[in-house]
């Protein structure tokens, strides 16, 4: 395995925090409401018609850029800012996964109790 397929199994280890977290904010959901529509936007037409800040817009979405919510990529002088919908999918993906987890756990559970 390459280091780039290794430290990117190791993210993927630690993606599901990092994705909660992040969508864990009023500000960042907002952003990714705003971006969801699938038109990338600069930092100065997401803190537009807002009363926050562009530096704490630019704080934000580096956490979604982090969490791999969002991505940026450079037009001149000017990140534009874009959603990632493939991340949520791997998140549904991962709480799916959790979901069967759990229900495999009660069928156990029930067994033992209905057997006892």
């Amino acid at each position: 395995m390459s280091n780039i397929r290794a430290s990117r199994a190791a993210a993927t280890v630690h993606a599901p925090a990092a994705i909660f977290a992040a969508l864990g904010d009023r500000t960042r959901l907002s952003l990714i409401h705003r971006l969801s529509d699938g038109l990338p936007r600069s930092i100065a037409s997401l803190s537009a018609d807002t009363a926050i800040t562009r530096q704490a817009v630019t704080k934000h979405l580096n956490v979604l850029e982090e969490a791999g919510l969002v991505a940026s990529s450079r037009i001149g002088r000017e990140s534009r800012y874009s959603f990632r919908p493939e991340t949520i999918e791997e998140i549904r993906a991962y709480l799916d996964e959790v979901s069967r987890q759990w229900d495999d756990a009660l069928g156990r559970l029930k067994s033992f109790v209905e057997s006892s």
